[in-house]
């Protein structure tokens, strides 16, 4: 995968990075990353000599037809973990287990600790439960990663991605293990993500927004509707009072 995706990412998009040697040549790490766009997962490791395992939404493996098929196979040569989030306490268990694995087996274990991709491209809150455990159940440094501009190349609703050039910014490994042994308490775990989230926004130079990606997710899709319902509304009113109007001047030409 790193020859038939990750040579003609590289070739034709040219992604630039600082910070490469602070990813160890080898033993266990955590890449904790923003999340931009979908092409995050594949730039990250293009540019990597060593392989990278993400988890990812059980839906990418699948989804029915020839272009769910096509989805699955890249995902699976990437080495991402499918875990089914129908569950949110479920899915957590089986993502932190997930990256237990792979740290123990001694390879590098990427996480997006806002948990889903930004909306708007601002830095949201890190939610305190994989990351922390993961790093402090293994004891493993957590590496803070920033993607520059990856959400420009192909936006929402965009087919044709656009040629630029993005970017990726690796900072310096982080220790907790002032902290080891205590992955089960919440103002620990709350105290590690944050510390890593302001690294990742030092990185990235993105603006920090003190709640979930999820929850402003769900506020602009409430905001969209609501205008939607509003716009709707107003039509049917304008479309009422021409009616109206049409009545009134018809009855004014019958007298």
């Amino acid at each position: 995968m790193k020859v038939s995706v990750g040579g003609p990412l590289k070739l034709v998009f040219r992604p630039w990075v600082e910070g490469l040697e602070n990813v160890p040549a080898e033993g266990p790490a955590i890449l904790a990353s923003n999340h931009l766009s979908f092409s995050d997962s594949f730039f990250l490791p293009a540019v990597l000599d060593r392989k990278v395992t993400f988890i990812a939404k059980a839906e990418y493996f699948t989804t029915p037809g020839i272009k769910g098929r096509l989805t699955a196979a890249i995902f699976k040569g990437l080495g991402q973990l499918p875990v089914d989030r129908s569950g949110a306490r479920g899915a957590g268990e089986a993502a932190i287990r997930s990256g237990i694995e792979v740290i123990e087996r001694g390879e590098l274990f990427g996480i997006y600790p806002e948990g889903t991709r930004s909306p708007d491209g601002r830095l949201y809150r890190g939610k305190p439960g994989g990351l922390a455990r993961v790093a402090l159940a293994t004891g493993a440094p957590v590496i803070p990663v920033a993607m520059i501009d990856t959400e420009k190349i192909q936006p929402p609703g965009k087919v044709m991605p656009k040629l630029m050039r993005p970017g990726i910014r690796i900072g310096k490994p982080l220790d907790f293990s002032r902290y080891q042994g205590m992955e089960h308490d919440r103002f620990v775990l709350r105290a590690v993500t944050d510390e890593v989230m302001y690294e990742i926004m030092k990185l990235s130079g993105q603006e920090y927004v003190d709640m979930y990606a999820t929850a402003a997710k769900r506020q602009i899709a409430e905001a969209a509707k609501a205008e939607k319902e509003a716009a709707k509304a107003a039509r049917a009113a304008l479309a009422q009072a021409e009616k109206e109007q049409a009545q009134k001047e018809k009855d004014q030409a019958d007298q």
